[in-house]
């Protein structure tokens, strides 16, 4: 078991996901329905979503070495600018323009009829990841490393922690937790692996 991609993959999703819009949404979630089954829908919706970021990883891994480790670094640097961006924007404790955001996406789904927290749960969080921030950084870590079981579990069990803490204790962190500097942590790590795996193929090409 390669435990490096397992921890390197759960120390990089964990803080961008804080407070993402999934954590947001998974907030006012569990202000509409019990707490227990909103976090299984979520994580239903999370164990897809990583299976798909891993399995386009591990495609990406089958171009020749240099140009996957060229994409993954741009991959990671892309990241790394957008978990910048989002460390200076707007803190969720002054204005929650996200939060609005999954709120309408909730009552959306409930107009319609889709009144099981189960259901609308999954649907939402399912929505809300496609070309997240956490579902790029999976895909690439997947392309880097040679361990798809490894990324996938330490891709999930991130979310699933996150989405966990955002449905017992969302209110209490936001007011309490200084994201921006666990999103600037992360940024930075992430700039350090795009520069790592550049030197990487820069030695294998030569």
């Amino acid at each position: 078991m390669d435990l490096a991609a397992f921890f390197v993959t759960l120390a990089l999703i964990i803080p961008a996901e804080l407070p993402d819009k999934t954590f947001i949404a998974t907030l006012v979630l569990s202000t509409r329905y019990r707490p227990i089954v909103v976090w299984l829908g979520v994580s239903a919706a999370f164990a897809v979503q990583t299976t798909i970021a891993v399995a386009a990883g591990q495609l990406l891994a089958l171009l020749p070495e240099t140009p996957v480790q060229l994409i993954t670094a741009a991959l990671f640097a892309l990241g790394s600018v957008v978990m910048f961006r989002a460390a200076g924007g707007v803190d969720p404790r002054q204005g929650e323009p996200e939060e609005t955001e999954a709120t309408e996406a909730v009552d959306a789904l409930v107009r319609k009829g889709h009144g099981r927290a189960f259901t609308v749960s999954f649907l939402v969080l399912f929505a809300a990841e496609w070309g997240d921030l956490s579902q790029l950084t999976t895909a690439s870590l997947s392309a880097k490393y040679d361990a798809p079981v490894e990324v996938w579990l330490g891709a999930w069990l991130a979310l699933s922690l996150v989405a966990g803490l955002a449905a017992l204790a969302g209110r209490w962190l936001v007011v309490r937790v200084r994201f921006g500097v666990i999103q600037r942590i992360s940024a930075t790590l992430l700039a350090l692996l795009a520069v790592v795996t550049v030197f990487g193929a820069l030695e294998f090409w030569s």
